[in-house]
């Protein structure tokens, strides 16, 4: 027996090869063929319960018989994974847990599964594309130029001082009986620089 396999422990762990977008497409399909089987078995459940309702007899133990199983055409299986090869990686999980949600909410026919699969999809790749939009517009707005002068020629003039010990208070008024100046309390104090 060789102790070779044994001292590798220290070594750097190997990344996946596997390109993210492969995974997020494998992650997808799968989560749909595992929600469909699981809305397959419900729905047979649903009719078995219908059937021991009716007949008063529960033969399930007796035999146990060959369940259909439902299958994606290879067409709609290749839309579906064109669309899903779409996803962001950090959108999968949200896709994930809306799809879920959505199923716990309507408990479909196993037919109708992979129509809620692609809404969902669907609603992640505009909300993807709503955000990118977004974020483009901030950066455009980050790289514009600051050349703005009178903003600047305004800063050179004035100073804001919010926190100023000269600030007269609303006591200070009542007691002296004067009337309080125009400008509101909660704004800051703005000056213009004492020239000497």
């Amino acid at each position: 027996m060789s102790l070779i396999p044994w001292l590798r422990w220290n070594e750097a762990p190997r990344l996946s090869s596997r390109r993210p977008a492969d995974t997020v497409l494998e992650t997808l399909m799968m989560e749909l063929a595992g929600q469909m089987r699981e809305a397959e078995r419900q729905q047979w459940e649903r009719g078995n319960a219908v059937s021991k309702i009716c007949t008063g007899v529960d033969y399930s133990w007796l035999a146990s018989a060959p369940r259909p199983t439902y299958d994606l055409s290879p067409g709609e299986r290749l839309q579906l994974e064109d669309v899903c090869a779409k996803i962001h990686p950090s959108y999968c999980g949200p896709a994930i847990l809306r799809f879920r949600q959505l199923l716990a909410e309507q408990e479909p026919q196993v037919q109708e599964v992979s129509q809620l699969f692609r809404s969902v999809l669907q609603e992640v790749l505009e909300r993807m594309k709503q955000e990118e939009e977004a974020h483009k517009l901030t950066r455009q707005w980050s790289l514009r130029p600051r050349g703005n002068l009178a903003l600047a020629t305004f800063k050179t003039r004035a100073r804001i001082s919010p926190f100023t010990s000269d600030i007269r208070t609303i006591s200070e008024d009542v007691e002296r009986d004067m009337p309080p100046p125009l400008r509101t309390w909660s704004m800051p104090e703005f000056r213009a620089p004492k020239e000497d």
